[in-house]
């Protein structure tokens, strides 16, 4: 899956847990792009099976999306926490850049982070 895909699904989940639902709009001004680009992006995430549309054009993450939702969004959280432990910047900026990193992280640097980050919390 490509980045920005993993991105739509990260926002989609994030604003169910804040908002307790999400639709197209929320997830445009979450990311900042167009609705017209939320449209096209809902449309190959639904072909791919990660999304459905509810009632009202809600948005909903079937089985495979919140897995895929929830694993992006785990390592978000976790690269956040790491960032700031080692580097004492400010948890925006670490954020900003665990939102770069977690595209790209393999799945075993991510145990080890995980392991570093529970043995010093």
């Amino acid at each position: 899956m490509y980045e920005s895909g993993e991105d739509y699904l990260e926002a989609i989940l994030r604003l169910q847990l804040e908002n307790g639902f999400c639709r197209s709009v929320d997830v445009a001004n979450k990311l900042a792009v167009s609705r017209p680009s939320v449209s096209r992006a809902m449309s190959l995430l639904e072909k791919d099976g990660f999304v459905e549309f509810g009632m009202g054009n809600m948005l909903k993450l079937t089985e495979k999306g919140k897995a895929k939702a929830e694993d992006v969004y785990n390592r978000h959280k976790l690269l956040t926490v790491f960032l700031q432990k080692i580097t004492g910047l400010p948890e925006d900026q670490c954020e900003e850049n665990a939102c770069r990193v977690e595209h790209q992280i393999d799945a075993d640097v991510v145990a080890g982070i995980q392991k570093w980050v529970d043995s010093n919390k």
